[in-house]
C-alpha cells in the first residue's frame, strides 16, 4: 500500500497544481484501485483514498478545514422485524422494511461530527449513521424517522453487528495542510455491486466543496459465473445443485458403506 501511495499522491497534487480535474477545481480525489474483486479465498481488502483541497482553500490556524467521507454501497431492501412473547414462544409480532437502503455504509471524518458543524447542517448533508436517510415503509406511507425510532435502532445494530455499517470519528488523516487520506476497509462480505464514495470538505460549519469517486466490488473467474448463473437462471441452477447434491451423496455412500 505504502507503494501505492507515493505515485497517487504526486499524481494528485499534480492535479491541483493544474488547476483540478474534471470533477472541480476545488477538490481533487483518487482512488488506491477503483475495482475490488472478490475470489473464492478472499477474506477483506483495503482502498486508500487520497484528496487534495485546492491551495485557496487550505486549512488555516484561523479558518480549519474539515473533510467527511461517506462509502455506500449497492442499495437494498430489508426488513427488521419486533418479536414478542406468546404462550411461551418468542414469535414476530411486527415489522418495518427499509427500502433502498445502502448495502454498505461507511462514515469517516476528521474529527468528531458534533465539532465540524451544526446538527442541522449534519442532518441535511446526511453526515453519521444516524443522518442518513433510510426509507421505511410504514403502512401505506413512505418516509424517514427520527433516529430514536427501535425500527430504525434495530436495523442499524444488525448491520454494525455485520461489518457493514461503521462511523469512524478520526478515519481522515491530512498528511500536509491540503492533502488528506482516508483507508476504506472493504470486509470479505461486502455485498458486490457500484459503490459510491462522497467527500465533502466543511469550513467554519458550512460546506465548502464536494466530490464523488465510483468504486466496484465484483465476482471474477468461477465465482462470477456461479452468480450470474444463479441469477439469470434460477431453476438451471437450482437443479444443478439438487444434481451434485445427490451426487455427493451417492458417492460418500459407495466410499464409506460397510459391506
Amino acid at each position: 500500500m505504502r507503494r501505492l501511495a507515493a505515485p497517487l499522491l504526486l499524481f494528485a497534487l499534480a492535479l491541483a497544481l493544474a488547476g483540478g480535474d474534471a470533477r472541480g477545481a476545488e477538490l481533487v480525489l483518487s482512488l488506491s484501485k477503483a475495482r475490488v474483486t472478490i475470489t473464492s479465498n478472499f477474506t477483506g481488502d483495503t482502498i486508500v483514498l487520497f484528496g487534495v483541497i485546492a491551495p485557496g482553500e487550505a486549512a488555516t490556524p484561523a479558518r480549519p478545514q474539515d473533510v467527511i467521507v461517506t462509502v455506500r454501497g449497492p442499495s437494498e431492501s430489508f426488513t427488521t422485524w419486533r418479536k414478542e412473547r406468546f404462550l411461551g414462544l418468542w414469535v414476530n409480532a411486527d415489522s418495518r422494511s427499509f427500502l433502498a437502503a445502502p448495502s454498505y455504509l461507511a462514515v469517516f471524518t476528521s474529527r468528531a461530527p458534533a465539532l465540524i458543524a451544526e446538527a442541522e447542517i449534519l442532518r441535511q448533508e446526511q453526515v453519521g449513521l444516524d443522518n442518513n436517510h433510510l426509507l421505511q415503509r410504514i403502512g401505506s406511507d413512505y418516509a424517514d424517522v427520527v433516529p430514536q425510532d427501535p425500527f430504525r435502532q434495530a436495523f442499524l445494530r444488525v448491520k454494525q453487528a455485520q461489518g457493514l455499517y461503521f462511523e469512524r470519528p478520526a478515519g481522515v488523516e491530512f498528511i500536509a495542510p491540503n492533502v488528506f487520506r482516508a483507508t476504506i476497509p472493504i470486509p470479505g462480505t461486502a455485498p458486490i455491486g457500484p459503490y459510491e464514495v462522497v467527500v465533502k470538505t466543511f469550513a467554519d460549519g458550512a460546506l465548502v466543496s464536494r466530490g464523488a469517486l465510483d468504486l466496484e466490488v465484483a465476482k471474477i473467474d468461477f465465482e462470477q459465473t456461479v452468480a450470474t448463473t444463479a441469477q439469470d437462471h434460477p431453476w438451471l441452477y437450482g437443479l444443478a445443485t439438487a444434481l451434485m447434491a445427490l451426487a455427493v451423496g451417492f458417492i460418500a455412500n459407495l466410499a464409506f458403506r460397510r459391506d
